[in-house]
Formats: structure tokens, C-alpha cells, sequence
């Protein structure tokens, strides 16, 4: 009995106010009932896609054009007991409503799905930007690190160069040698 005095002690406030029993925190919620179907935004989205590009072909034109054209003659040539559409052509008028009022949102949700993609692909262009502007930078003080390191080194043609200043100084000195003999060598 202590037991079962305790569980309705827990579930009864201090006001004698019945509660019902607390949730468990470390077990997950059972899953809501929805009024609303469940669908996949992304398989959804792609749909819309399609769409949006058939309607923006020139085959989606021929065809309405074509059967509007039937629609009309049918509903002005065809015996009166067969006519479903008088001339005011009401229900056309509400047919060609309707398919306007689902394209118009199925366009602008394709729409925002490429504007989501083109944002994406900004935002990849623009890091690869900067990336290719910081290896440009970093390559360019190389560059000049090297100059400056180049400046203080000896070329093959300076040496040649000094070389052939000191052999013409010391032969307006020493006058000309005569070389290939040994006797200056002696």
C-alpha cells in the first residue's frame, strides 16, 4: 500500500490536483498523429521541377493550343446533345484557371529551388576565390623572395664577365703572356 500512496502522491500535486504521469525523459516520444499527409519536399521538388520545364517548351504550347482548338470547334460544330461547353465556354475558362493556379506555384517553388542551388554555387565560386587569391598572394612574395635572394647571388655570366675584367687587367700590367709555352710556366 506504501507503494501505490506513493505513485498517487506523485501524480497529485499539492492543491489534491490530479496529474497525469510524467514522460519519461530518456525514451524517445511516441510519434504524433498528423492531419496533414506526409511527403517528401525533396521528391516533391523535383516534380515541380519537371513540370516548370515542360510548361516553358514549345511542346506544352502545341498541345494546349491544340487542345483548346479541338475544345472550341467541338463545343461549336458538334451536334447540340453532345456539347458539354456552350459558347461562353465557361468550363474552359475555369480549366485553363485551374491549370494556372497549380503552374504558377509549381513554377516559383522550381524557381527557389534554383535560386537555392545558384546561392550554393556563388558561395562555392566565391571561397574558391579567395582560396586562389590567397595562392596568388603567397606566390607572388616567393617570387620576390627569390628576386631578392637571386640579386645577391653570382651568375654563371657575371663570373665570366669579372673573370675576363681581371685577365684584361693583368695583361695591361704584366703585358701579354704568351701562353701554351713553358717557359712563362718556368
Amino acid at each position: 500500500m506504501a507503494a501505490d500512496e506513493r505513485a498517487k502522491a506523485a501524480t497529485t500535486g499539492s492543491s489534491g490536483i490530479v496529474r497525469p504521469p510524467r514522460a519519461r525523459l530518456d525514451q524517445p516520444r511516441a510519434p504524433r498523429r498528423r492531419l496533414l499527409p506526409e511527403y517528401d519536399p525533396e521528391a516533391f521538388g523535383r516534380f515541380s521541377e519537371r513540370i516548370a520545364r515542360f510548361l516553358g517548351t514549345g511542346r506544352f504550347i502545341v498541345w494546349m493550343t491544340l487542345i483548346i482548338v479541338l475544345w472550341v470547334v467541338w463545343n461549336i460544330f458538334a451536334p447540340r446533345s453532345v456539347r458539354f461547353d456552350e459558347y461562353p465556354f465557361i468550363f474552359l475558362t475555369l480549366m485553363l484557371s485551374l491549370q494556372a493556379s497549380y503552374a504558377a506555384p509549381l513554377i516559383l517553388l522550381a524557381q527557389n529551388r534554383q535560386d537555392d542551388r545558384d546561392r550554393v554555387t556563388h558561395e562555392q565560386d566565391r571561397k574558391q576565390n579567395e582560396r586562389s587569391i590567397a595562392d596568388t598572394e603567397y606566390l607572388t612574395r616567393e617570387i620576390a623572395a627569390l628576386r631578392m635572394g637571386l640579386g645577391e647571388v653570382a651568375t654563371r655570366d657575371w663570373i665570366r664577365s669579372e673573370l675576363q675584367d681581371l685577365v684584361k687587367e693583368l695583361d695591361e700590367r704584366h703585358g701579354p703572356v704568351a701562353r701554351g709555352s713553358d717557359e712563362a710556366d718556368r
